[in-house]
């Protein structure tokens, strides 16, 4: 049986953490910060849980990553 490919791009955007948990980070932070506020800026710097209905989906393009 051939080896499954990682899809590169998913690896790149999400990250499972010890306790299983897939993470990802919240949308909006390349461009155009200047106008924000520093409360929505903040809140965009950490890792936000991916939510259970995607999770099954992303988890197929990672097939070498712990399960």
């Amino acid at each position: 049986m051939p080896k499954l490919k990682t899809r590169k791009s998913i690896a790149k955007r999400y990250k499972l953490t010890k306790q299983n948990k897939l993470m990802r980070k919240p949308a909006g932070q390349d461009h155009f910060n200047a106008r924000e506020s520093g409360n929505k800026t903040r809140s965009k710097r950490g890792y936000e849980r991916v939510d259970e209905s995607n999770r099954k989906t992303i988890k197929e393009f990672l097939p070498y990553h712990k399960q």
